[in-house]
């Protein structure tokens, strides 16, 4: 993976854009940045980047929010706006314009419009913390909750050591339509399980993340006057569609869709439907 410095720290990344070897030549058209969750990394990507990648450039981040690799500085502010406004360091450090921004899980995306949103031309939110939806379902409470309590969060992230306790409907298994490999857990989990950095820069972002963040976010998007896609999982149990719903209403410019056989996990349970859904959105608003 690439890396760059920022003021918070390094962010790796990939980039299908430029260098050498396989990524050469390819993703010379629109840039696309797509956004991961919570404990997430660029890997819940990877069927879209690979449907995209001749199409465009895609750029993917990995945001600190718990399956970093690289901690960032004590002094970083890891709040959820804190993370918006690294991720807008980071679109003007590559220097990306005009880009295609698509966020899923957590709500990064939501905070740049209207504070920091000059490089943004187009807003993609698939299922993702939005208004009064947070913390999100049995798992953003119990994940925020434990955060809090000394030694709490540590306790809880040895769940993800076990199989079974990972697939249950309280867990990850309630956000997938047609579950995980644990292979792929393993590998989100392993910094946060194996890193007191990464687990403090998580409990930061928890701790310091207010209830009303997207509901104040909320409000921007009103005024936000490009062209918006809200692409929900028709099976979301953790953010329901009706929040997608009045999400799109929130949007001067918005569209509504539901992406079928899906769960808050959207670009893994159903990449290839987000792909056209994404391809023709962009197409009409070209």
């Amino acid at each position: 993976m690439r890396e760059i410095e920022l003021s918070a720290g390094t962010i790796e990344y990939t980039d299908t854009g430029t260098g050498a070897g396989e990524d050469a030549g390819e993703g010379v058209g629109e840039t696309v940045v797509l956004l991961h969750g919570l404990a997430f990394d660029d890997s819940v990507w990877d069927a879209l980047v690979a449907d995209l990648r001749e199409d465009f450039r895609v750029v993917v981040p990995v945001l600190p929010l718990g399956s970093h690799r690289r901690a960032m500085r004590p002094s970083a502010d890891l709040s959820a706006q804190g993370v918006a406004d690294l991720l807008a360091e980071f679109l003007e450090r590559l220097d990306l314009r005009e880009v295609t921004l698509v966020q899923n899980d957590a709500g990064t995306a939501q905070l740049l419009p209207g504070v920091r949103d000059e490089r943004v031309a187009r807003l993609v939110l698939t299922s993702c913390e939005a208004l009064d939806n947070y913390p999100p379902g049995i798992q953003g409470r119990t994940l925020s909750a434990a955060s809090r309590v000394p030694g709490g969060l540590f306790l809880l992230l040895q769940s993800f050591r076990v199989p079974f306790l990972v697939a249950m409907r309280s867990s990850l298994g309630g956000m997938t339509a047609h579950g995980i490999p644990y292979e792929r857990v393993r590998r989100w989990y392993r910094p946060l399980l194996t890193d007191r950095a990464i687990r403090r820069d998580l409990a930061r972002f928890l701790r310091s993340t207010r209830k009303d963040t997207y509901v104040r976010a909320a409000e921007r998007l009103r005024h936000f006057d490009r062209p918006a896609l809200v692409a929900w999982g028709a099976e979301d149990r953790m953010m329901p569609p009706e929040t997608g719903r009045r999400l799109a209403e929130l949007l001067p410019q918005g569209r509504y869709v539901e992406i079928p056989g899906a769960g808050t996990l959207v670009p893994m349970d159903n990449p290839a439907a987000l792909a056209r859904e994404l391809r023709r959105f962009m197409e009409e608003s070209a």
